[in-house]
């Protein structure tokens, strides 16, 4: 059958285990992974012991043993505990993997009565594994190095592996013009934040990890004299991004010099969910130079976020 005549929920139609899977691959774009960043995370016991928790979470598993045998919707809820075997006289490498065993492709588990989605332990994989070493279905979920003569797993032991099948992304766009001419930046080394540019509120996903910023200071004036410095930002109280320096050997006139500053930022989780402030801000390099710098009305700030999701 080349084609599947009825298509997924079609008044009165039967549809096949297999058509439901090829949804479920065409939905989750092909991608295979953890749905949101925290989802079955791998973390030692309460009490470190003999094993690690997998937590709370759904994820995509793509088949393996067959080109069209589509894609596995898994889901945990709970705490599910892993045994992890103690070493001996060497130190060795296992990986926590989900693993799906779909008796129509592989083995003979009775999907009826036994769990044909469950998490399983690759023991002796490589001490720089990342991915599974065989073509089972199933995906990474942590990789556990493990002392020689070791029973009690701590999380210093494990190394996450959770890929997000499609992580989110969210860019925002903003842009801001002082009314007049601010403040002179120059006479010291101290930070300081251009007074008619207040910058402008970024509010932050709930989801997010990371923080790509990318501000256009088109033009900054400069006047007196020459002028070395530093110009960056900084979002919310914890955050800065790198400075980029300003090197300017034109003399004493008035002249007009764009300026960017781009960083990326690992997002804090008690940012998620709030709203912050990004601004930009600069000083001198030295004291003593007579150079100044400004922004007016003639200054736009462009201001350029996009927030992006990883497992957490």
């Amino acid at each position: 059958m080349a084609l599947f005549p009825r298509p997924i929920l079609t008044n009165g139609a039967t549809h096949s285990a297999q058509q439901f899977r090829m949804l479920v691959r065409d939905l989750a774009n092909g991608a295979e992974g953890i749905t949101q960043g925290d989802d079955l995370k791998v973390t030692q016991r309460s009490t470190p012991g003999g094993g690690v928790l997998v937590g709370d979470g759904s994820a995509v598993v793509r088949g393996r043993a067959n080109t069209f045998q589509g894609s596995y919707a898994a889901c945990n809820i709970g705490a599910v505990d892993v045994p992890i075997a103690a070493t001996g006289g060497s130190a060795r490498s296992d990986m926590v993997i989900l693993r799906i065993e779909d008796p129509e492709y592989e083995g003979t588990l009775d999907p009826e009565t036994d769990e044909v989605a469950y998490f399983d332990v690759i023991s002796n994989v490589s001490s720089s594994a990342t991915a599974i070493p065989d073509s089972r279905t199933a995906i990474p979920l942590a990789r556990i190095d493990i002392p020689s003569s070791t029973s009690t797993i701590t999380n210093a032991m494990i190394t996450d592996l959770r890929k997000i099948a499609n992580p989110r992304v969210e860019r925002k766009v903003l842009t801001q013009s002082p009314s007049s001419l601010s403040s002179a930046i120059g006479s010291s080394t101290s930070y300081s934040y251009f007074s008619t540019a207040a910058g402008l509120s970024f509010a932050v996903p709930d989801w997010a990890t990371k923080a790509i910023v990318k501000i256009d200071v088109s033009p900054i004036r400069y006047d007196l004299g020459i002028f070395w410095g530093r110009v960056g930002a900084t979002f919310g109280s914890s955050l800065a991004t790198q400075d980029v320096t300003l090197d300017d050997n034109q003399g004493s006139g008035a002249r007009r010099i764009p300026a960017i500053v781009a960083d990326t930022l690992t997002v804090p989780s008690a940012y998620r969910g709030t709203t912050q402030l990004l601004r930009v801000r600069a000083s001198a390099m030295e004291t003593g130079q007579t150079g100044r710098i400004y922004v007016d009305s003639g200054t736009t700030f462009a201001y350029d976020v996009q927030f992006e999701e990883a497992p957490r």
